[in-house]
């Protein structure tokens, strides 16, 4: 059996003695009441999961010592209550932490039932609020949280702000479909902005934002959560005929009939559940799920396994804390909480003044993190951070970690105030505080050594030899002011620079030629405007198809851009405006101002039907090393030849890609794409199929 490639967490705190043990449940039993009451805790769920092993392992050596108030063997830790009996217990799920610890329990439940599972189910364990939801005749009629397992709390106020749970099912059936309701990135942020607008102290993190909101009763405001359906069983009021079939159907087959009666569940995400045959194939699904995890707009803290037919697991059982047929794989933690050392304000290419938090190292994710972003001041001040809070930083995948909040409550009162800069930290000049986000009021040219360097990237102007210490030079020498002046650069100013000889000096000049030649989108993503990136850049070059046309449209033009809203729309074209003087001189220096095989919108405003191609109505992605004709080509060069033959471009496989191009190491996007049965082709298919746009 393969190993899986999941990094496991098996190492747990050694409880020297009794007073150890005592002190280790007295903590467990604190972090875990915090929790369940408002879903905020001292511990995070990696230090809580480690604690709670350590108290086990304890108590496995002194079974005579066993402390009454001791999480384990409890529902929630035994921190939760409620007074609305559960039709059927509500158990949570024990977890395994390794893929030696999964396959060591699924043959233990194959053990138990004596002969191996017929079938298992494989979907992610979603990080928010178990909730029960009771329909009569297909209305929804109450809302009860997981509580201890046998009883919980009655949330039914909170019905109307659940995305995803409908009031009435498509059809007038009695049941109870049990789930997890959480917020989305989105909707977090937006429950921080309420709550604070309304003098509140921020959520700290998302769970803790869906727990207090919906369990709050007479607030002055409303917050969105979403629901996962995760379970379908007979309820209070289901008819024995119901409660029969429902009984005798597979997980998988259930959750199929929750979705078509209304309800959300995982298999409308980007993780949808699946079932498979072997052990084997759980863990590779397991990695799947877990290389998506940072992509995700909602939390994950595992995967959920489940024996998937009914008769196994009616013959596995349950004990009294968790089912036997079930069993969490939980990931490595992505949030901790540490603390906020200092902030430190630092100026990018476009003059803006990012805040970015010192924090004491904190492990997350398998890597050390000492700093993370802030996102603006304004955010600082909605967030009532301070310098000595103790605060959840998250991180997924390669994203740069992220401050989210401070954990108010464990405020000492030693706490000092974040001191915003009251001038530009890279030259002294006043800060434009205008917006959210600040900037030098000398804008680009406050860090030109930036701006330049990014221009001239390969995914820019692609200008081959102007590196950073090239560009140095040239700043030093006072040769340019802006990216247009890099065009004007002369044989004898180039000689003259250190370093620099005939040979060096003629391929940079020859490498600045062909960046004259670059397509229209590549100029605008050089130009660094703010709001913008490569794929938007592409966009509205396709859509304008000349810089004529960019400069001349207003907002309400710049908005039929796809991507671009009211909001984004006045700020590109001030920009553009901005940089009006920086594109005058490009067009004298000659430098490209057309996308190629993109033709202009009408005077009407109206864009014309582009020419049909390859990739006409297409979303495309593109995965793993290409070779053949296309061998070296980056995903930029890749996503802008999708645009060139009539595609667009995509990062991720859904449903609604029309073709994967997979090449070396394809990985988890090829298998996605097999399963929803996705057209794939190799690069040198692909290359054949636009081989009139690959020029």
């Amino acid at each position: 059996m393969p190993a899986c490639k999941i990094p496991g967490m098996t190492t747990h705190p050694v409880l020297a003695d009794a007073a150890a043990y005592a002190q280790a449940v007295e903590d467990a039993v604190k972090a875990a009441a915090a929790y369940y009451a408002a879903g905020d805790s001292a511990l995070d769920d990696d230090s809580y999961d480690r604690l709670v092993r350590g108290i086990a392992a304890y108590e496995d050596a002194h079974p005579g010592e066993v402390l009454p108030e001791s999480p384990t063997g409890k529902v929630a830790g035994g921190a939760a209550v409620g007074d609305v009996p559960h039709s059927v217990p509500m158990l949570s799920l024990d977890n395994v932490f390794s893929a030696e610890q999964f396959s060591a329990w699924a043959a233990g439940v194959e053990r138990r039932i004596g002969r191996p599972v017929a079938q298992w189910s494989v979907e992610p364990k979603l990080d928010g609020l178990a909730v029960a939801a009771r329909y009569e005749e297909g209305r929804l009629t109450r809302l009860i949280t997981r509580g201890d397992g046998i009883a919980g709390e009655d949330v039914t106020h909170g019905i109307g702000q659940i995305s995803g749970l409908p009031v009435t099912l498509a059809e007038p059936v009695s049941v109870e479909i049990r789930g997890e309701v959480l917020m989305t990135g989105v909707q977090f942020e937006q429950a921080n902005a309420a709550r604070t607008g309304h003098g509140g102290e921020p959520f700290s993190n998302p769970r803790s934002a869906a727990a207090g909101s919906l369990r709050a009763k007479d607030r002055p405001y409303q917050v969105e959560m979403t629901f996962f359906g995760y379970g379908l069983l007979p309820g209070p009021e289901t008819s024995e005929e119901t409660a029969r079939r429902l009984s005798g159907e597979a997980h998988s087959e259930l959750m199929a009939y929750a979705a078509r009666l209304g309800a959300h569940t995982a298999d409308a995400t980007e993780v949808p559940g699946r079932a498979v045959a072997t052990v084997e194939e759980v863990q590779a699904r397991i990695e799947e799920i877990a290389a998506l995890r940072a992509e995700l707009p909602f939390g994950i803290d595992g995967i959920v396994v489940k024996a998937d037919l009914a008769a196994d697991q009616q013959d596995a059982g349950a004990g009294s804390r968790a089912p036997r047929w079930a069993i969490a794989y939980k990931l490595p933690a992505v949030e901790k909480i540490t603390r906020l050392v200092a902030v430190e304000w630092n100026v990018g290419r476009t003059g803006i003044i990012a805040p970015r938090a010192e924090l004491e190292p904190v492990v997350i994710d398998g890597s050390t993190v000492t700093y993370a972003t802030l996102h603006n001041p304004n955010d600082i001040t909605r967030r009532d951070l301070r310098i000595g809070d103790h605060v959840m930083v998250y991180k997924a995948g390669d994203v740069i970690p992220r401050v989210e909040a401070p954990v108010a409550h464990l405020r000492t009162g030693d706490e000092q105030p974040i001191v915003f800069p009251e001038s530009c930290p890279q030259c002294g000049s006043a800060i434009d505080t205008s917006e959210q986000r600040w900037r030098c009021e000398r804008g680009r040219n406050c860090h030109l050594l930036a701006a330049l360097t990014y221009a001239v990237g390969r995914d820019q102007l692609d200008i081959e030899g102007m590196g950073a210490t090239r560009i140095v030079q040239i700043l030093g020498a006072g040769l340019v002011t802006d990216v247009a002046d890099l065009f004007t650069l002369t044989r004898e100013q180039l000689l003259a620079l250190d370093r620099m000889g005939e040979t060096s000096t003629d391929k940079l000049l020859a490498a600045l030629e062909q960046a004259r030649t670059r397509p229209l989108s590549r100029v605008l993503c050089a130009l660094g405007v703010r709001g913008t990136g490569r794929s938007m850049s592409r966009r509205i070059a396709r859509h304008f198809a000349t810089m004529e046309a960019v400069r001349a449209a207003d907002a309400e033009a710049m908005q039929q851009v796809e991507g671009i809203g009211t909001e984004k729309a006045p700020s590109i074209v001030a920009e553009l405006a901005e940089l009006s003087p920086v594109i005058d001189k490009l067009v004298a220096a000659g430098v490209n101002m057309t996308e190629p095989g993109a033709t202009p919108p009408a005077p009407g405003g109206e864009t014309p039907a582009a020419a049909e191609g390859p990739l006409t109505g297409k979303s495309v992605v593109v995965t793993g090393e290409m070779t053949g004709p296309l061998a070296g080509w980056g995903r930029n060069e890749m996503n802008e030849l999708i645009v060139r033959a009539g595609g667009k471009d995509s990062s991720s496989v859904s449903k609604r890609t029309a073709l994967l191009v997979a090449g070396n190491k394809a990985g988890s996007k090829r298998a996605k794409a097999e399963e929803l049965g996705v057209e794939i082709a190799t690069p040198e298919e692909f290359a054949a199929l636009v081989a009139d746009y690959l020029s």
